[in-house]
């Protein structure tokens, strides 16, 4: 079992002599790239040596006890610490998503329901804020469109870790979960009966796409800039500072129009287009290899929900994997651990479910 292993304990070896040359560190590209592997290789290099330990610990236990009895109560424990060993080594031998320490743009979009939707995309907006800083990673407003009352048509935030993540625990491996349509059962500020209705907003999460990975042909681009739109301040609808680009090849559009000059709106929505790019390619790659991840909902229909925010009963519940708690007021307030780790840990069952 795990004779697979032994191969990546050599390669975690010598990963570990490169990253001690002085030399390895003056192309900063490589060494990244060396330390992101030997990160991801130093999880299952430890656990299975402990895996390989207990097993030893166990024969020696099970040889004591057949002479003496009181070592069949560390014979069970080992069973079961070795069992435990055993599950864990296998889902980290389960391939991982490449993308999983990138870092992400995620947009939220308001959509059936009128300005109560633009209502709860703010209020989504904030809840992503918050548990991004319950984490202590960094954010960043690259465009948005509020409404009326305070909420907001679409918005768009990049999120980036500090540092370097451990495995698992990047931004985009713990928020590609959130894609989809949420849907929200409340009373609106705007019922003046005290009915509840039920209204819903989008969210799509991308990797980041760095220069690199994605190469964009000026030629391809068509570049319109407009005046701004929104509720006032220096330079809006007073210069032509927002910007739209238009992917001719793919009719990709994305406009922006928070910062008050052309060329910082140019920047973001370059970051918006190469990030959406970037997924198209990855979703077309999985496609032609049969990959059974799961698509995330771009329509902002209620019918396709992810989630549902339950306000009477203080109730979220994630209809993928049957998650249900209430504590929605402590969510909202970037409290996500929880249902996150629900997802996670059902993606990685049925990844070692397959896998086997």
């Amino acid at each position: 079992m795990f004779e697979a292993v032994e191969e990546l304990i050599g390669e975690h070896a010598d990963l570990e002599k490169r990253l001690a040359d002085p030399a390895v560190h003056a192309d900063q590209a490589e060494a990244r790239r060396l330390n992101k592997r030997y990160a991801e290789l130093t999880p299952i290099v430890g656990t299975y040596r402990a895996w390989k330990q207990t097993g030893d610990d166990l024969e020696t236990a099970r040889e004591l006890g057949q002479d003496d009895p009181d070592f069949a109560v560390e014979v069970k424990q080992l069973e079961r610490h070795r069992e435990e060993l055993t599950d864990k080594l296998r889902l980290l031998l389960v391939p991982r998503d490449p993308s999983d320490d990138k870092d992400v743009i995620l947009e939220v979009k308001a959509g059936e329901g009128g300005e109560e939707s633009a209502l709860f995309a703010g209020d989504l907006l904030r809840m992503y804020l918050r548990y991004a800083e319950r984490i202590g990673w960094k954010t960043e407003i690259l465009d948005a469109n509020p409404s009326d009352l305070g909420g907001y048509k679409d918005v768009q935030v990049a999120i980036k870790a500090r540092g370097n993540a451990e495995p698992g625990q990047g931004v985009w491996a713990r928020l590609k979960y959130e894609g989809g349509v949420h849907r929200v059962q409340r009373v609106p500020a705007t019922e003046s009966q005290g009915r509840i209705h039920t209204s819903a907003a989008g969210v799509l999460v991308t990797p980041e796409a760095e220069e690199v990975e994605v190469e964009v042909n000026p030629n391809d681009l068509r570049i319109d800039v407009y005046r701004s739109s929104g509720p006032g301040g220096q330079s809006v609808n007073t210069t032509d500072s927002a910007v739209r680009i238009t992917h001719l090849p793919t009719g990709l559009v994305v406009s922006c129009q928070n910062e008050k000059s052309q060329l910082q709106n140019k920047e973001s929505a370059m970051r918006i287009l190469r990030s959406r790019l970037l997924a198209a390619a990855q979703e077309e790659a999985e496609r032609e290899a049969s990959d059974a991840r799961r698509s995330q909902v771009r329509t902002v229909d209620r019918s396709e929900r992810v989630r549902t925010y339950n306000f009477p009963e203080n109730r979220i519940s994630d209809h993928r994997v049957g998650f249900k708690a209430y504590n929605l007021d402590q969510v909202l307030d970037g409290d996500l651990d929880a249902v996150i780790q629900a997802c996670v840990d059902a993606d990685s069952a049925a990844k070692l479910a397959a896998a086997q």
